[in-house]
């Protein structure tokens, strides 16, 4: 969340930011709870001088007063009572309206309430030409038997799904490849839980509970399932302080992702686009509290990005993603866009990572300080996080681009020696 004094000290800046990002934050309410607060903690200091001065009395005091001084002393602590418990609804009111304010937005971020504000940064490869109808992912699939989502259906419901075949050697392959080019960039690597507890998801930012989560929560228990790595990794330092001088921490994490999509329809529910498990790795950082510091590991993460579907030969394209579509915690967010053959009427680009600079949001909600050695005091960290590669939509993207006429797919030469073939093929006896 954002520091409560500059929320204070900056109210119009903060409301015209909650504006560009078409969240309704209520800062004057915010501002008259910390000065309730305030007064409140004034009040209870003094009952609470008064009370002490009253005990100290009764000791010394004649026979007669002490039933009164008694009395005093009993009227006092109920209202010292009385007065906290109002600053610890006051606290409450005023930690929830907080947590609804979004982080500030770089200056350099398109500003637009309409999501479709994103900005094109640059592209990079050439998109494929066919000399036969391309089939998008969910017909070659079926044609090449790696993927059943009857199956799946039948036992968990709409939007699981098996992977088969090559298809599972695929999602392996993925996974190797990404994780060995960002062990290579130094990145320490990490399998992660499945479930977090809830404040842990709502220090990330992701709401665990109510009628808008996108989380599967477990009932009865303070525990959900993960969306993502970030929300384990970031939450691997809750409530630590570090040294300045081990700043960055640069983690990746190995995960399954369960979301609940709620609301989702349209084309992108088709096939394994939009489903409600997947497989993916994940790059999360912990900087300096320096903005120089943490963009420049954005950049990082994203060049990561690039690298890694370069490698792959999918052609994409750079979002700048605009004001209204940055989500609560990030400051500024890139997403990487693959061409996607068969997505839409003749293709379309669809998002496979997503890289975002939190600065110190989540830091703040989930208190991981660092200290710098002969200073006083401590300062939040800045936090970032990006997608390596998440399993089902790289597959998509794969499938669909390396598609050949007789109807196999080209396997992307990085890939293959984990998958053991250079290309995925209809077995010849089907």
């Amino acid at each position: 969340m954002l520091d409560l004094q500059f929320v204070c000290d900056n109210q119009q800046a903060v409301i015209d930011n909650c504006h560009n990002r078409c969240v309704a934050a209520d800062v004057p309410r915010i501002v008259a709870l910390r000065d309730q607060r305030a007064q409140l903690i004034v009040e209870g200091d003094g009952l609470r001088r008064a009370q002490k001065e009253t005990s100290s009395q009764i000791p010394q005091a004649a026979a007669e007063d002490r039933p009164e001084l008694i009395a005093r002393g009993k009227r006092l602590r109920q209202q010292v009572t009385e007065i906290e418990d109002q600053q610890k609804q006051v606290e409450q009111q005023l930690h929830q309206q907080q947590s609804l304010i979004p982080n500030m937005t770089h200056a350099d971020a398109p500003i637009s309430t309409d999501v479709d504000g994103n900005v094109e940064l640059r592209s990079w490869g050439s998109r494929p030409e066919f000399a036969f109808e391309p089939q998008d992912h969910v017909a070659l699939a079926e044609r090449l038997d790696l993927i059943d989502f009857e199956a799946g259906s039948r036992v968990a419901g709409h939007g699981f799904y098996f992977l088969k075949n090559e298809a599972v050697l695929l999602e392996l392959a993925l996974m190797h490849y990404a994780l060995e080019t960002v062990k290579n960039a130094g990145f320490t690597l990490y399998t992660t839980p499945d479930l977090a507890r809830d404040e842990v998801l709502a220090g990330i930012g992701f709401n665990p509970r109510g009628d808008e989560t996108q989380i599967y929560s477990i009932q009865g228990n303070e525990l959900s399932l993960v969306a993502t790595a970030e929300i384990t990794l970031g939450g691997s330092m809750k409530d630590q302080v570090v040294s300045v001088d081990q700043l960055p921490i640069m983690m990746a994490g190995v995960s399954h992702c369960f979301r609940t999509e709620a609301g989702a329809h349209g084309r992108a529910t088709r096939g394994i686009y939009r489903v409600h498990q997947f497989s993916k790795v994940e790059m999360f950082a912990f900087t300096q509290p320096e903005f120089s510091a943490s963009d420049d590991m954005h950049q990082r993460i994203v060049a990561l990005e690039e690298q890694i579907f370069q490698g792959l030969g999918i052609p994409y394209r750079v979002i700048d993603t605009c004001s209204a579509d940055l989500g609560g915690p990030a400051y500024r967010k890139f997403d990487l866009e693959a061409w996607m053959p068969g997505r839409g009427e003749g293709g379309a680009y669809g998002e496979v990572t997503s890289a975002s600079n939190c600065t110190d949001y989540q830091a703040r909600r989930l208190g991981i300080r660092c200290k710098t050695p002969g200073q006083k005091g401590t300062r939040f960290v800045h936090t970032l996080n990006g997608t390596a590669v998440a399993v089902t939509r790289a597959m998509i993207a794969i499938l669909e681009n390396f598609q050949q006429v007789d109807g196999s797919v080209i396997v992307p030469e990085v890939l293959r020696k984990w998958v053991g073939s250079d290309r995925i093929a209809v077995a010849p006896d089907a």
